[in-house]
């Protein structure tokens, strides 16, 4: 290998990379500063000239078609490499070139009609239930979880989640609730226990959908949540809250205008929204492209910058701005760490190509989030500025009197929960 050793040696400082090519030669590189120590083995000789060509695209490539070997580390140590050494990546001729094409060509492969939202959605979300079984925690919840003090596991910080969301929506009896992609439905399904609320919850997922409705027959809740296989853009109507956690990453840059301005139309006068969406604390960037080949086709996690002005065109109030750090990388950990647990039955649902894509991708978006500039926001919005308290304390003290009444119905949905599973074949 002639290339790629080069590329490396000008990038990798942080750390050290054991390089073993094709013919059995060793090149080792790095080691000027502290860092992991890993060692991997490349078997194709034509990655010599692809990854220096575009690096984030064809590393992923090389791991998923198994011609990246990790000797020694995982590879979460060796993408830990890259991105304690981003900087000097990002300077290389072929990152700039591909970035700036890439740059150029955002709004048109962001560009995310109901149609093309249908087919993004089914490329990731309805890869099979049984898949997203093995790795979330007990209620299917597929985003961040909150590591609030004392919180260890993942299922305590997707319970917490799930109360802080609640807490700063203030949940009132009567009240109509539209959850913008419900997932599986248990966030929903956990608002419904707290008040005598009337909520419309809306997927594009139909393997979602059987689920979140079969949890809701199970737990005697479908007089309280209406679970509608539609695009946001469909629903019709006022709501006294809406409530999006995870969903704005998939409605594409260009787009944004129109997500915040159907967020306004769906809120009463005095009603209040939250969003809550993976972002940045950088300038508006791009997708990396083995996420946007591979995993979430149209996806975009929006800068706070690109955010903020589609609310400003809205007309809306941001009563309240929340940002969470590395909350997202604590739980890509976990879900990286349960997936290897079982990696013998993810390998025999699909095949081992698939099994180390998705390792890649879970390792990546970790690193992202623990090393590089990923965060997550919660926006609180309203038409009127007095739709939340003019303070903070009310969320702590809600948070404290919905974690009194969980006792009485979390059994209750996990059964639920457990039955959905159980009636629903594979």
């Amino acid at each position: 290998m002639r290339l790629l050793p080069k590329l490396l040696k000008k990038a990798i400082k942080k750390g050290t990379l054991r390089l073993r090519g094709p013919k059995g030669e060793v090149h080792l590189i790095g080691g000027l500063e502290d860092g992991p120590e890993v060692s991997i083995e490349i078997t194709d000789p034509s990655y010599d000239w692809k990854i220096v060509l575009n690096p984030e695209l064809y590393a992923g490539e090389a791991y998923m078609h198994g011609a990246l070997k990790i000797e020694t580390g995982d590879i979460y140590s060796f993408l830990e490499l890259f991105f304690l050494n981003k900087r000097s990546f990002d300077l290389t001729a072929s990152q700039i070139y591909w970035k700036g094409v890439a740059r150029k060509l955002k709004r048109f492969q962001q560009h995310n009609p109901i149609a093309r939202a249908r087919a993004n959605v089914k490329h990731h979300y309805d890869l099979g239930n049984e898949l997203y079984r093995l790795f979330l925690d007990e209620d299917m919840q597929y985003s961040c979880g909150y590591y609030a003090e004392g919180v260890q596991t993942l299922e305590e910080a997707q319970l917490a989640k799930k109360r802080h969301l609640a807490a700063k929506l203030g949940l009132e009896d009567g009240q109509r609730i539209l959850e913008i992609g419900c997932g599986w439905g248990g966030l929903s399904l956990y608002l419904s226990q707290l008040a005598d609320v009337e909520i419309t919850a809306v997927t594009l997922s139909k393997e979602q959908i059987d689920i979140a409705r079969a949890r809701a027959a199970a737990a005697s809740l479908t007089d309280r949540v209406n679970f509608k296989l539609c695009d946001y853009r469909e629903v019709s109507g006022t709501f006294d809250r809406v409530i999006s956690v995870g969903m704005l990453e998939h409605v594409g840059v260009g787009h944004l205008d129109e997500y915040f301005l159907n967020v306004r139309d769906r809120l009463s006068a005095d009603g209040l929204a939250l969003i809550h969406s993976i972002s940045s604390k950088a300038p508006p960037g791009i997708t990396g492209p083995f996420l946007a080949k591979y995993i979430f086709p149209g996806g975009y996690s929006p800068s706070l910058s690109e955010a903020i002005t589609s609310v400003e065109h809205s007309g809306l109030w941001a009563l309240d701005i929340e940002i969470w750090r590395k909350h997202y990388g604590h739980t890509l950990r976990e879900w990286r760490m349960r997936c290897a647990e079982n990696k013998d039955q993810i390998i025999k649902l699909y095949d081992e190509k698939f099994y180390r894509m998705w390792e890649f991708y879970l390792a990546a978006c970790e690193g992202a989030f623990m090393h590089g500039a990923s965060h997550v926001f919660q926006m609180q919005l309203a038409r009127s500025p007095d739709a939340a308290p003019l303070t903070r304390g009310y969320v702590e003290e809600r948070t404290v009197h919905i974690k009194e009444s969980e006792p009485l119905f979390l059994g209750k949905l996990q059964d639920a929960t457990d039955e959905a599973f159980a009636g629903l074949s594979f």
